[in-house]
């Protein structure tokens, strides 16, 4: 099977962006977590939007900590809903929320409780560090889903507190500083809400839903027992209960730290939208509900929610993208601060491609640049033929920087074109130069490539037709 030259890319715009931010100060108080609060709340609210509209008012159900006119200032004011069939609600607009999953300890509380467990116990407090950031686009124009992760140890300039780990602007001046932070970051968004969850309320989300299927890389081994907290899990897809997925979650010894964990955020997101859109589901929604109203944190109204929820249950696998913001290591962890500093050339591509900030023309690519691309390529079954042919076709087509990388954990039916860093279009024209699989908009792929392949059946099968024919 031969591959396709390059052809003619996509032109894309840019704008400049500020590479600091100077936020304002506000005192404060601290880890781990995933973005699946909110997109397990809206899937879920979509299958119960006409009885939420009748049943509750905006402020029944969900928890708001109380915010000054001046933080209130930084969120977004315009209707985003709109009213359609059965007086059910519907995105009018596109909308940027941030999600921040927040883990705390007894040990980070100022006041220690009275009584001494011997042990750092979870606290239900929204006031402390924000272990897990995403921002979350539901875009009704183009009927996508995109989800940004930042990474914790993202760095940035706090006035008053010097550089700091963005995960600190929760702590310092939550919800408020935080969306401030990240709008800098990716030169302006906006952002229109904010949704807070913790730790526990992960765990018994992904109870309420009846657990979800993971593909666990690698086997996970590492205890914590000043938290009584304990990892234990085997390589292998496997069913998860919330225990697991917070243990799959929160392990952090990978070959790079958080980042390894934002990618297996992904991973995990992906498998909850994918159980959240089975009709059993329905069923459980009470039990959902429940979750929310004692783990979560939103300006969000509930004709908001039930807008995103609806949104979401409708919204094709393909269409759900999945990001993580560029940048590379400092530090080496031991004797200095370990930062990830942004990438900000990359940031603004991302934030023009998936967030429609405006900008120039001043990077239009020739299309001579894509078989500059760095393509890995990840072989998924038992012979390394396949992914050795792959590799031969792609350096014939003029892409020399493709090169053969670490296996995948277990085979796949259909090849996947992950764009790394977002770049649908480069991961476009791979899809259409192979001819097979899938393209999809995720960062669980080889950090260091554009586009990662991970080779699958179909290839064999496109071959065989090829030598028919």
């Amino acid at each position: 099977m031969t591959v396709k030259k390059a052809y003619q890319p996509f032109p894309s715009k840019k704008r400049p962006m500020s590479q600091t931010y100077r936020p304002k100060k506000r005192n404060g108080k601290k880890k781990v977590l995933i973005g699946l609060g909110l997109t397990v709340l809206c899937l879920m609210s979509a299958a119960t939007g006409a009885l939420l509209a009748v049943t509750f008012s905006d402020s029944s159900i969900l928890q708001q900590a109380e915010l000054t006119p001046e933080e209130e200032a930084v969120f977004s004011k315009e209707e985003a809903v709109a009213y359609k069939n059965l007086n059910i609600p519907e995105l009018s607009r596109p909308v940027n929320i941030l999600l921040l999953g927040i883990k705390v300890l007894t040990s980070d509380l100022k006041e220690q409780p009275s009584e001494d467990l011997g042990y750092h116990a979870l606290v239900n407090s929204f006031e402390g560090l924000s272990d897990t950031m995403l921002l979350i686009r539901f875009d009704p124009v183009k009927e996508r889903l995109s989800v940004l992760s930042i990474p914790r140890d993202t760095q940035v300039v706090l006035e008053g507190y010097g550089t700091r780990k963005i995960n600190s602007a929760n702590d310092y001046g939550g919800p408020a500083l935080t969306a401030s932070v990240v709008s800098d970051l990716l030169g302006g968004v906006t952002i229109d809400r904010y949704v807070r969850v913790n730790v526990q309320g992960v765990e018994k989300l992904i109870d309420a839903l009846g657990g979800v299927v993971v593909d666990v890389p690698k086997d996970m081994k590492y205890n914590d027992f000043s938290q009584h907290f304990y990892i234990d899990l085997k390589k292998g897809i496997q069913h998860l209960d919330g225990d697991k997925a917070v243990q799959f979650l929160r392990f952090r010894y990978d070959a790079y730290g958080d980042i390894s964990r934002v990618q297996r955020q992904q991973m995990l997101m992906r498998s909850v939208v994918e159980q959240a859109m089975k009709p059993a589901t329905i069923v459980k929604i009470p039990k959902i509900l429940s979750v929310i109203q004692s783990h979560l944190d939103t300006n969000l109204s509930v004709k908001e929610l039930m807008a995103l929820g609806k949104f979401a249950s409708e919204t094709k696998r393909s269409d759900v993208q999945m990001l993580m913001l560029p940048g590379n290591f400092s530090g080496n962890g031991k004797h200095e601060i370990s930062y990830w500093l942004p990438d900000h050339k990359q940031i603004e591509k991302i934030a023009q491609q998936h967030f429609d900030l405006s900008g120039s023309d001043d990077y239009d690519r020739q299309p001579e640049d894509y078989t500059r691309l760095k393509i890995a390529i990840q072989n998924s079954l038992d012979d390394d033929t396949s992914a050795r042919e792959v590799l031969k076709s792609l350096r014939e087509a003029g892409y020399n920087r493709a090169y053969i990388s670490r296996k995948v954990s277990h085979s796949l039916t259909t090849t996947k074109i992950l764009a790394q860093h977002g770049d649908r279009d480069a991961a476009n024209i791979i899809h259409a130069a192979l001819g097979i699989g899938e393209v999809l908009v995720e960062s669980t792929g080889v950090l260091s490539s554009d586009i990662t392949i991970q080779v699958g059946e179909d290839w064999n099968k496109s071959k065989r037709i090829d030598e028919e024919f």
